[in-house]
């Protein structure tokens, strides 16, 4: 097993210790389930969304807008399973959400609010 030391700040310290574990026992059992959150949904879904934005659509077309049928499927699986989902999928779902946000930004014509 590698070992490494890694500087924490006080508060961060703080915090690990108010859980009553040991910050590297904490660390090393909690560690796996932050990494699994750096990548919620996959980069493709992603690009059909900036895709779209970047094809500079009609008023009609971003009216027209909706989640593809996988993300659809998804967010029904996720949205069934509400309140029983694991952390990752937790994740997944506020992903979810925050795109949802963008959407609704870009039909209500607030995108430049957004970005600017």
């Amino acid at each position: 097993m590698a070992q490494i030391t890694l500087d924490l700040p006080d508060e961060l310290l703080e915090q690990l210790e108010q859980t009553g574990e040991n910050p590297s026992d904490w660390l090393r059992q909690h560690l796996p389930d932050v990494l699994k959150y750096s990548s919620t949904l996959p980069a493709h879904l992603y690009r059909h969304i900036l895709n779209f934005i970047a094809s500079n659509p009609t008023p009609q077309q971003i009216s027209d807008f909706r989640p593809t049928p996988e993300m659809q499927e998804r967010l029904r699986t996720l949205l069934n399973r509400s309140g029983n989902l694991t952390p990752s999928e937790q994740a997944e779902l506020d992903e979810y959400e925050r795109i949802e946000h963008l959407v609704i930004m870009l039909k209500a014509g607030n995108l430049k609010n957004l970005v600017g």
